[in-house]
């Protein structure tokens, strides 16, 4: 006769006993189970040949394969042969049945993963499934997109999807990412908690996606760009980038009405409006007094700054660039001697690695990262001028590529509409440069730009809205010049003067304005200022009470919590 079980009220009320209750139950059937007492079913496997014995109870409560196994035809039989699952993975998962656990390893989950599927047992799978996150690496990464198309688990799927947007910037540079499909790509893309810290690298990643097989793809397009946050391009970007691309037309039409036309925004049709989570943006300087350096965060909501990190840094005359969530220090002078040194330090956990070395010693020498790759331009090695100009990828390390036209040191360098501008420095210690000249990875040449309007050394170039911006570090009267290029017309024009002694342009436009660090006139502290484009001044901001010097480095970072 069956009977439905309910609870007595002195267990509901004495959970402890409960659990003692149910941990006798599970010995006990435990014991059964090593002992092979009260079998009533065993399972014939090859692969080696082997048989599992087992309980027909509690397989059926723990998967509903076996449920249905055991209710069906052969579900009386005393032995049942399973050909699909080889005999060690299945007494493995047999014993997950019993107790919840099973020898899950990098070796054998492969099998287990698929053998779990089969047998539907889903908290096996979620094991297994964590044990291939757990060790998933470069090395790995393969392997488990190999395994999620073979099995087509969900979990996997969903686990493999969580990776890529956490670690987008590394996932979009493997070979793999050039092979995904649409929905999948989308679906990343869609992601507010994308691990960018600027919209561009999601743009950047599609066009290499896309690049791929342009023909085949060219209608999957416009589905990939209106995944982007387009109002958080300016609409130079989207005339110059988003605009020209098949099907995207409209999409760019849209959001430039919406950057242009506030009043309007409630009528325009646009599905994404807000900047991702994870693109909220801050600032880093780093500031230093002689061998004293300190990592300092923007507070914008309080318009101040803070203490982020102190490091320990025992050269000078080195150039960094922001890589991901690492500062790559390249370069530099230490005793007197340029070095080779590549050193990276990570902004989240704030500890350091040592990268490949140049191929050539630098100081005084520019930096840039552009398309993934790393370039360092010039510079000094003694008192040798350069023109030599090597670049860096993880893959391939540090290789050289063209000369520049002029050699030079003291320069300053920028990357715009995929190339790259170095203006400005000297080559004697007489001879200040105004010299402009590009370089485009496609064809491996430097060109000859127009030249700035004046001679300027350590220079502070920066861009913004499709410009180029150049001040100089110092100025002996007071009255700093600025001085803007229009990269399609080849010409320079000059904006208004700083009423500073030193200043320098933040690495990226902060809320679509450009940001200015320096010390302002009649006034000793250093102050943060904005450029008000519409009345073409400079509206001072805050203060920098807690910095003494010069900032080496001012880049703009979504990296880091506030304290």
């Amino acid at each position: 006769m069956a009977t439905i079980f309910t609870p007595g009220p002195a267990l509901q009320s004495n959970s402890s006993e409960q659990n003692r209750f149910m941990e006798k139950l599970m010995a006990k059937i435990l014991s059964f189970y090593d002992e092979q007492s009260l079998i009533d079913v065993t399972f014939k496997v090859s692969n080696p040949t082997a048989v599992v014995p087992a309980h027909r109870l509690i397989l059926a409560a723990a998967s509903p394969y076996f449920e249905n196994l055991f209710r069906g035809e052969q579900g009386n039989n005393p032995v049942i042969e399973i050909n699909d699952i080889d005999s060690d993975t299945l007494e493995r998962l047999i014993t997950f049945c019993y107790t919840g656990e099973a020898p899950i390893t990098v070796n054998n989950v492969g099998a287990m993963l698929k053998a779990a599927i089969v047998l539907q047992l889903n908290d096996a799978i979620n094991s297994c499934v964590d044990c291939i996150m757990k060790n998933i690496n470069g090395y790995t990464l393969q392997a488990a997109y190999t395994l999620e198309r073979e099995t087509q688990c969900e979990r996997l799927k969903q686990k493999l999807i969580e990776y890529e947007i956490k670690n987008f910037m590394e996932i979009s540079r493997r070979v793999e990412f050039l092979s995904f499909d649409v929905e999948k790509l989308q679906r990343i893309l869609e992601s507010d908690n994308l691990n960018i810290t600027r919209e561009e690298d999601a743009y950047d990643a599609i066009k290499r996606w896309f690049n791929y097989d342009e023909p085949a793809r060219q209608e999957q397009l416009p589905i990939l760009i209106a995944s982007l946050r387009l109002t958080q391009f300016d609409a130079d970007f989207l005339l110059t980038h988003i605009q020209p691309l098949s099907g995207c037309e409209l999409l760019a039409f849209k959001a430039i009405s919406w950057i242009r036309e506030p009043a309007a925004r409630t009528k325009i049709n646009i599905r994404f409006t807000e900047p991702r989570a994870t693109c909220e943006k801050t600032l880093l300087a780093l500031g230093s007094t002689e061998m004293n350096h300190n990592l300092l965060q923007y507070n914008k909501a309080e318009d101040k700054w803070q203490d982020y990190a102190s490091l320990e840094i025992d050269y000078t005359y080195y150039c960094m660039i922001l890589e991901d969530d690492n500062l790559i220090f390249i370069g530099g002078r230490k005793s007197g001697v340029s070095s080779k040194i590549v050193r990276s330090l990570n902004i989240r956990n704030k500890t350091w690695q040592n990268l490949p070395a140049m191929n050539q010693a630098r100081c005084g020498h520019c930096v840039v990262e552009l398309d993934g790759k790393i370039y360092a331009i010039g510079g000094l090695e003694g008192e040798e001028v350069l023109s030599s100009v090597e670049r860096y990828t993880p893959s391939d390390g540090w290789e050289s590529v063209s000369s520049l036209i002029v050699e030079r040191h003291s320069a300053g360098a920028v990357t715009l509409n995929n190339k790259v501008y170095i203006m400005g420095g000297t080559n004697t210690p007489l001879r200040a440069l105004k010299l402009v000249e590009c370089y485009n990875p496609d064809s491996n040449i430097w060109t000859s730009c127009a030249d700035m309007t004046e001679c300027r050394v350590l220079p502070h170039v920066k861009v913004h809205k499709g410009h180029i911006y150049v001040l100089d570090t110092y100025s002996a009267n007071r009255r700093q010049s600025v001085e803007r290029y229009d990269p399609e017309r080849n010409t320079w024009s000059k904006i208004c003067c700083l009423n500073s002694d030193w200043a320098r342009i933040a690495g990226m436009s902060l809320d679509n304005k450009l940001w200015l660090f320096g010390r302002l006139e009649s006034d000793n502290v250093p102050s943060v200022s904005v450029y008000d484009e519409h009345n073409d001044r400079w509206v001072e901001k805050c203060s920098l009470h807690n910095v003494d010097g010069l900032f080496r480095c001012i880049v703009p970072v979504a990296l880091v919590s506030m304290k």
